[in-house]
């Protein structure tokens, strides 16, 4: 699996604060996975979406996961950046992370991310909190193999999705 990481966050983008979030998430990725492109972007719907697009269509990643400006900030623009570009939204997806971390911190309820495809792009957006990042990936794991081969067009009842059940 091919992954890029795009962080977005104007603080981080102005080097006062480091990206603890997008260095959990390289770290997270051990296994066979590629970490092809790591980008740090700020607050601004323009810059989100050009970076999505050059991960999507230029690279064709199999996985994009963004990081941050989910929230309820007036500069959270993540989840309508993601929105603009993505073909086909999952909602399930985001409402499976909100809900499981739900247990761990409430506030992931007012998180307002969201998943889709671009072409055969998973685009998933995480929360800017380290730990929060971390607990996401924990549960989203599992399933990227499934999901990969639901976008690839294999049988619904594939062995991935047998041994991840």
């Amino acid at each position: 699996m091919r992954i890029g990481i795009l962080t977005i966050s104007d603080s981080c983008f102005r080097k006062e604060r480091t990206d603890d979030s997008g260095a959990f998430a390289r770290s997270f990725f051990t296994g066979e996975e590629e970490i092809v492109q790591c980008l740090l972007v700020p607050d601004e719907t323009k810059e989100i979406k050009g970076a999505l697009l050059e991960m999507a269509d230029k690279f064709q990643l199999d996985l994009v996961l963004t990081i941050g400006g989910t929230g309820l900030g007036p500069r959270d623009v993540t989840p309508e950046a993601t929105a603009s570009v993505v073909d086909r939204v999952i909602p399930g997806l985001p409402e499976y992370l909100r809900r499981e971390t739900f247990y761990l911190n409430p506030n992931a309820v007012i998180s307002r991310a969201i998943a889709g495809l671009r072409g055969k792009t998973l685009i998933v957006n995480l929360p800017g909190n380290p730990k929060a990042v971390l607990e996401q990936l924990v549960l989203l794991a599992p399933l990227l193999p499934h999901i990969q081969e639901m976008i690839e067009g294999k049988s619904h009842d594939s062995k991935s999705f047998m041994a991840h059940s």
